[in-house]
């Protein structure tokens, strides 16, 4: 087998390692292998050791340990999940507030009445659970604003005096009331927090709030901007007092900025504030400089307040999917909010008078789609400005559509590229939000020197800077016009405007079918099989355990069931060469040795008498998805097929693979029905080698694969994986290879990968299909993968394709050998097509404060391919060198090493008394006494940690505390030490040379308590309660239950050291080696692991051997902790 299966680490060891890996770890490496024999005496130890500290809670240096739970109970959790309401509150009165005076004024009742009857032409209303408006209280109202403003507004309440009410507005800038205002605005705020109130109780799964008067810009005690009470502002206040919320997520897409929310909680992590508004260096409306990027909050708030000011006119949907792609939504995976409310202005919609944006109404709900399983899906969009009525009621009745679950439209338009001004701005925002989002480091960063180079090298150069262009701030009794304040456009943009919205309404595809998803499955499938490894991986279980989790979970009712088919020879070769076809076609008949041997000619593929009979029913019954899907009998396709194809080469099988199911399927598409663009994302762990090489030279296919390469050592092995493969002739830039370097990718990485590349290239592609060649290998639990991908996160990923090709997306089974985990997965992207909701990824753990080994190695690959593939793909223009950060990128420091850096372990002084003077320690640079000269530079624990860092994030070593001294040490003599000890001797009793240890006292040896228990059998029996280990050179005492390290024992393990590696061992305790073999035991009076001294103990210990006879020298510097490095057994 070319796809090695590695040995994976228990749970009960990752435990372990959890447990046993402490704030205070001197290192001292021992290192052990797996093998198919018992466990080592070490990790076994390691093992016990974890579970009697995770009861030594009262400890001070005991780790907090987050619970250990089922790797798949999110999973378990979604089965009861089904799809929820979607709320929707609204008030015909709020029809009655309006300008008296200027009959022209735009914010008038058109906008709320026109967008109700837009969403009705839909048939929208009627699909929502429909919530009773009602008043704020005035506490609600008082929690953010001040009485008197309160009490201002509520003296205007049935004022009919229509001149009075001018004047009074005059006061305020962009303002006019109404004798229903105070009445209306308590109703619209009323409203917004009902909603939120009614999402957070789960009532509804999300909803939509459609409102007037708006509220954003509403501040404290001041009237702003159309608004009156801050509907969005209170709601989210509400839900953190009423409903005890950490994190709730504001996203203000208005096109003016809501400076009135984020005045509310600039100095509040509790609420991440994320405003995308015209700003045109402070000319535009507010002209606040407090809404430029630089404005990141303050206090506790600092790094949760985000503006992206546009400075520029005519921004469209390349630009906000830009923005919502490369910071929004990797920031919102980060904050991983339990809120989402968007304040949902639509006066960046074309025609706007207001914006003079040009986002299509098609567009919002590509916006809103990716965040809608995000925060457990409680989403709640609130209604605030937009002022072109065609533009802001289409575009937010298909915001209500995209809440309740229909597929997003195509964008009719090809995307622009994202502008020179957005990119500019963008940057900016990324720049000053570095030092606290770890999600924003993808950016390179170069020293001020750089700017010096040559143009072509500082062309990639952001350079940061802030424009003011605003005025000066307004006097404190200066009266605002009333009259004629409504922006105008010239008639001839006027009319070229409606054209295009008038077209872009009648090409827009909003119809779809009734039947959400179609499923193909057929048992014949089962009868492909090794006949010689009833083990191999790739098993008939894998679609069957898939179909009955189906079945489980009450899925396959809910699913057009597909009548399995195979394919036809024709349809075959539209992948594959004839001849291939017939090799396979006549293997039935053929003798078990036969098959067999023809197996062992390809590389990791079996034959069975059965396998062309189920490789053309796979790739038959995925024809059959793409009839259904193109012929619009479903939205989109779940194919539960095996073999898997996506190896499958054109000329042979190969990896498991017959023939290439996806492949075979986009030809299909194109030839049966003319498709010009069909997208395939291939998120196997192993690179879909046969999938690029059938299209490498396609432009109607553009091949997206995420796997992981190990720079091309990891399986199908090899440089085509690589990010420098982008196809060949007309299908160059059309081939976009994501390769892993480093195994541990989960959730965040993957997601990143889809946020940074996957998605940006697929919208500016615009697929009219999307193939998923959906391996679950990379999944958490795989044998094969070693990545850590959740089912949930593959259910995220795939609601996020579902944008495209106006949600015509087939999922087709891969690889993937964890029966659990590909159940699990396909059961999660299955629930996302059928519109429940399912978990929210924790994208980044609590516990987890740095970037791991897998994030960094991450970003490195990310920005390798947006290098490699921005030469091909125009909205890849973020890829930049950032300043150098003068703040300190604090997010992405070593905290392992950071921490350990600060502990002097060479000065301690705790061993002074233990014949050696503290002053006259060596140097750490100078020879070592006795001559001791280790064969490799001693190295410190910083050093040791973050060489090892992988290891025990992956789990592959194992930390446990040693006792710095044992009441038993008594009982030896070094002066009586044998002149050598024999590392080779057999067990005295039953003559096994594995795992044994020797007696310190006599010298007897024996096998471990894993093997026969001979050595604890003596040491019980003869009260000889300390032994040495032949296989790492570590001290036990079976009387303590724990390893010993100190100085005493050298001389014991130095013996060992020089028969087994025919070299002293290195001295590195912290006090001066003695010629007589003696220093105080300094007994710790309860004989126990006095651990809260660890800081202050000088010793230490390096055992410079493992059971490989390899020296492996691990020293560092002190003696607190073992590390047991675990080698995988392929």
């Amino acid at each position: 087998m070319v796809k090695s299966m590695s040995a994976s680490t228990s749970a009960s060891a990752a435990t372990a390692a959890n447990a046993a890996t402490g704030p205070n770890a001197h290192a001292s490496a021992v290192a052990g292998s797996c093998g198919t024999r018992k466990s080592s005496p070490a990790l076994q130890e390691a093992k016990r050791r974890a579970r009697n500290m995770l009861k030594m809670q009262s400890n001070g240096l005991a780790t907090q340990l987050e619970p250990v739970i089922d790797i798949f109970q999110n999973a378990v959790n979604a089965k009861s999940m089904h799809r929820g309401a979607t709320a929707l509150i609204y008030d015909e009165s709020m029809s009655e507030h309006c300008c008296l005076w200027d009959r022209t004024h735009q914010e008038r009742p058109e906008r709320f009445t026109r967008t109700m009857e837009r969403c009705r032409e839909l048939n929208l209303v009627e699909r929502c659970l429909q919530l009773k408006s009602r008043l704020a209280t005035k506490n609600e109202i008082l929690k953010l604003h001040s009485m008197e403003h309160y009490e201002r507004l509520e003296r205007t309440s049935g004022v009919l005096n229509e001149e009075a009410m001018e004047e009074l507005s005059s006061h305020y800038d962009a303002i006019y009331i109404h004798p229903s205002t105070f009445k209306l605005s308590l109703l619209a705020s009323g409203s917004t927090i009902e909603l939120v109130d009614q999402l957070l109780l789960g009532k509804a799964q999300n909803g939509m709030a459609i409102i007037r008067p708006p509220g954003h810009h509403a501040m404290k005690a001041e009237f702003n901007g159309y608004c009156y009470f801050n509907n969005v502002a209170l709601a989210a206040q509400h839900a953190l007092d009423a409903h005890q919320l950490q994190r709730i997520l504001i996203i203000d897409y208005d096109v003016h900025h809501g400076q009135g929310t984020q005045r509310f909680f600039y100095n509040d992590s509790r609420v991440l504030y994320f405003s995308i508004h015209r700003y045109e260096h402070g000319s535009f409306w507010p002209n606040l400089q407090e809404s430029d990027y630089h404005a990141i909050g303050s206090g506790s708030g600092t790094g949760y307040n985000f503006n992206v000011p546009l400075n520029a006119k005519g921004m469209g949907n390349g630009d906000y999917l830009a923005i919502f792609q490369q910071l929004l939504l990797p920031v919102a995976m980060e904050y991983q909010p339990e809120l989402i409310i968007v304040s949902a202005g639509y006066d960046a919609a074309l025609g706007c008078p207001e914006g003079e944006m040009e986002v299509t109404p098609a567009c919002y709900p590509h916006l809103l789609n990716p965040l809608l399983h995000l925060a457990n899906c409680r989403v709640a969009v609130v209604l605030e400005g937009g002022y072109c009525v065609e533009s802001l009621s289409e575009g937010a009745a298909l915001t209500l559509r995209a809440l309740l679950g229909d597929p997003c439209p195509p964008l009719v338009e090809r995307l622009k590229v994202p502008s020179i001004e957005l990119r500019e701005s963008l940057l900016n925002c990324i720049y000053v939000h570095r030092p606290y989002w770890r999600c924003l480091q993808l950016q390179q960063t170069y020293a001020a020197t750089e700017l010096q180079s040559d143009s072509a090298t500082a062309a990639q150069l952001h350079v940061v800077k802030r424009i003011w262009l605003g005025g000066p701030p307004p006097e404190p009794d200066q009266l605002y016009p009333t009259r004629g304040t409504s922006a105008q456009l010239a008639e001839e943009v006027v009319a070229s405007n409606a054209l295009r919205l008038s077209v872009l309404r009648a090409e827009t595809q909003l119809a779809v079918p009734a039947i959400r998803v179609c499923y193909a499955y057929d048992a014949q499938m089962l009868q492909h099989f090794n006949l010689h490894d009833a083990t191999h991986p790739e098993q008939p279980m894998r679609i069957r355990q898939i179909h009955q989790m189906h079945e489980d979970y009450q899925l396959l009712g809910r699913m057009h069931q597909l009548t399995a088919r195979a394919a036809t020879t024709d349809e075959v070769c539209l992948a594959h060469t004839r001849a291939h076809v017939n090799s396979v076609r006549r293997l039935l008949g053929r003798s078990v040795e036969e098959l067999q041997q023809m197996g062992a000619g390809y590389n990791s593929v079996y034959l069975h008498p059965r396998t062309f009979e189920c490789a053309t029913l796979a790739s038959g019954s995925v024809l059959q998805a793409v009839d259904s899907v193109l012929r619009g009998q479903s939205r989109s396709g779940i194919c539960n097929v095996r073999p898997p194809g996506h190896h499958a080469e054109p000329d042979q099988p190969h990896g498991f693979c017959i023939f290439n199911n996806v492949a075979i399927a986009a030809q299909y598409a194109i030839r049966e029905y003319g498709l010009e663009r069909i997208l395939i994302v291939d998120w196997d762990v192993h690179h879909g080698n046969g999938t690029q090489h059938i299209f490498e030279a396609n432009p109607k296919v553009l091949y997206t694969s995420i796997h992981r390469y190990e720079h091309g050592a990891f399986f199908p092995k090899g440089p085509a994986g690589n990010y420098d493969m982008v196809g060949k002739n007309a299908g160059r830039g059309f081939n976009v290879n994501i390769p892993w370097n480093k195994k541990g990718m989960g959730d965040l990485e993957y997601a990143l990968a889809f946020q940074q590349l996957i998605l940006p290239i697929a919208y500016e592609f615009n697929p009219q299909l999307v193939l998923v060649s959906a391996g679950f290998d990379a999944a958490i639990g795989d044998p094969l993968g070693g990545c850590k991908v959740t089912p949930e996160g593959y259910g995220l990923f795939t609601h996020w394709l579902s944008a495209l090709a106006g949600g015509r997306i087939i999922v087709c089974l891969e690889g993937g050998y964890n029966v659990n985990s590909i159940s699990y997965a396909m059961t999660m992207c299955t629930k996302t097509l059928l519109g429940d909701p399912v978990p929210t990824p924790q994208f980044i753990p609590s516990a987890q404060r740095t970037a791991t080994v897998a994030f960094q190695s991450c970003v490195e690959t990310l920005q390798l391919c947006v290098e490699q593939q921005r030469q091909h793909w125009k909205s890849l223009v973020f890829g930049c060198k950032l300043p150098q950060c003068v703040m300190g990128e604090n997010n992405n420091e070593d905290f392992l090493a950071a921490t350990m850096g600060q502990l002097n372990i060479s000065n301690d002084n705790a061993l002074d008394a233990a014949g050696g003077d503290v002053n006259q320690q060596p140097d750490p640079g100078q020879d070592r006494p006795s001559g001791s000269k280790p064969k490799v530079k001693v190295k410190t624990l910083s050093e040791f940690m973050a060489e090892h860092k992988e290891a025990l994030e992956q789990q592959d070593m194992f930390a446990i505390y040693p006792l710095k001294s044992c009441p038993h040490l008594s009982q030896l003599r070094p002066e009586k030490a044998p002149k050598s000890i024999n590392t080779s001797g057999v067990c005295g009793d039953c003559g096994s040379t594995v795992e044994n240890w020797v007696c310190l006292c006599c010298q007897s040896i024996g096998c471990g308590r894993y093997i026969n228990e001979h050595m604890e059998q003596h040491c019980r029996s003869a009260k000889h309660p300390l032994v040495l280990s032949f296989s790492d050179l570590s001290v036990w005492c079976y009387e303590c239950s724990a390893y010993i390290d100190h100085p005493l024992l050298y001389v014991y393990q130095n013996l060992a050291h020089l028969d087994k590696f025919e070299e002293p061992m290195a001295w590195t305790h912290g006090c001066l080696q003695r010629t007589d073999g003696c220093y105080p035991i300094q007994v710790d009076p309860s004989g126990g692991n006095n651990q809260n001294n660890n800081n202050n103990d000088g010793s230490s210990s390096n055992s410079n051997s493992n059971s490989d006879g390899d020296n492996c020298g691990a020293g560092a510097g002190g003696g607190g902790v073992y590390y047991i490095q675990l080698e995988r057994n392929n």
